[in-house]
């Protein structure tokens, strides 16, 4: 879910061999209809492991559950990936389908951090040490090398036994995308942005949630959210078809919003409303919905979104 905030578009792929929908797939498909994605291309692979029946078949197992969706008209497109057979075909409708939208570069630059990390090996010398890396996703806007950045919410600290997040404020040294180092980077694809900050601050995915701007243009960091929200009739992920019963104040929530994770306690639920009291702030755009997981079992499971108010 954190990845899809960050897509114009999505491949759903099935598998022609197994029978349609698993549960995974009624939760990828829900994903991405949470997340706004309204271009999809659904890609019916290892058709060469079954007859022409079990494809077709298959093919109509897709069709009648996506029926009354917003991608009923999604494509289909019979591949074998082993094989090769059709990907000529695949990227043709990537092409037609997904085209790359009209970005703005005089937009305040914005990346969602997705990864953090420290790429220094052990027993590097002091003097050879290189900034910590964020690896994401430009959402809009130009990031430069020289660009004088903040972070949010930032770092965790504990103060007089409160946890806080304190913003950071860095340097970008080197901008990295799949085709190696670059002076200024937008959107479309990964982006490591190599800065100026301790390694410690970055390592194993530290500072992941994070967005990434230039001062002052960033929204505003939040610990209580209000959301306007929207359960589904069934649980995803369950074995057995569970039904999704209102929330409750008092109730424990994960809520994943863009690439942030964080718990929370609804303080107040009211007809489709509900007041969250986050343990982890969230620093981000209003026009995402934040997807709500509750506890099943002994796992969460996706139960419905809310849009922030």
């Amino acid at each position: 879910i954190s990845g899809a905030a960050l897509m114009d578009g999505a491949l759903f792929v099935v598998a022609a061999d197994a029978k349609f929908p698993q549960a995974q797939d009624r939760e990828h498909l829900l994903a991405a209809e949470m997340c706004g994605i309204k271009k999809l291309i659904i890609v019916q692979n290892k058709i060469d492991v079954v007859d022409r029946e079990r494809a077709i078949e298959n093919m109509h197992e897709i069709e009648r559950f996506v029926k009354g969706r917003p991608v009923e008209k999604a494509p289909i497109i019979p591949v074998s990936a082993q094989h090769g057979v059709n990907m000529d075909l695949l990227i043709e409708t990537i092409e037609k389908e997904i085209p790359t939208p009209k970005r703005d570069p005089a937009a305040p630059p914005q990346m969602y951090v997705l990864r953090s990390f420290d790429v220094n090996k052990p027993g590097t010398r002091v003097e050879q040490l290189q900034g910590g890396v964020l690896g994401g996703s430009i959402v809009q806007g130009l990031f430069r090398v020289g660009d004088e950045v903040e972070i949010r919410p930032g770092l965790r600290t504990e103060t007089g036994g409160k946890t806080v997040y304190q913003p950071l404020f860095t340097k970008i040294r080197s901008i990295r995308v799949s085709g190696g180092e670059v002076k200024e980077a937008g959107p479309g694809g990964l982006v490591g942005l190599g800065s100026s900050l301790c390694p410690s601050v970055t390592k194993a995915d530290s500072l992941v949630g994070s967005i990434v701007g230039k001062e002052g243009s960033l929204p505003p960091v939040l610990d209580k959210v209000t959301l306007e929200v929207q359960l589904f009739e069934r649980a995803v992920g369950t074995e057995e078809l569970v039904a999704v019963e209102k929330i409750r104040t008092n109730e424990p929530l994960v809520l994943n919003v863009a690439t942030a994770v964080t718990s929370g306690v609804v303080t107040s639920a009211r007809e489709d409303i509900i007041d969250v009291s986050l343990r982890r702030p969230i620093c981000v755009a209003s026009n995402f919905s934040a997807s709500l997981s509750r506890r099943i079992g002994e796992s969460w499971r996706l139960i419905g979104y809310g849009r922030f108010k």
